[in-house]
């Protein structure tokens, strides 16, 4: 359960970052955010294994595979919406 709330908050803050981007310089400017947002998700996730290993305990190699998961799903949707929206 926690897996899928820390993706879904993946597509909240690319939400935010498109609207931002948006907000400031236009379609292009979202298109630009959609790129941005994938090194800070980036981040994002590997705090989130970070606090997976540190605080619960776990291995990072039980780790790892969420971290790619985590990272991937919001990742995927920011880079089709990058190659959707015009430059």
């Amino acid at each position: 359960m926690h897996t899928v709330v820390v993706i879904a908050i993946g597509f909240v803050v690319l939400g935010l970052c498109l609207v931002l981007g948006h907000a400031i310089a236009g379609p292009a400017g979202a298109a630009r955010a959609a790129l941005c947002f994938v090194p800070i998700w980036f981040i994002g996730a590997a705090a989130n294994m970070y606090v997976g290993v540190k605080s619960a305990g776990y291995p990072v190699s039980e780790e790892t595979p969420v971290l790619l998961l985590v990272f991937a799903i919001p990742a995927a949707v920011a880079l089709l919406a990058w190659w959707k929206l015009p430059h």
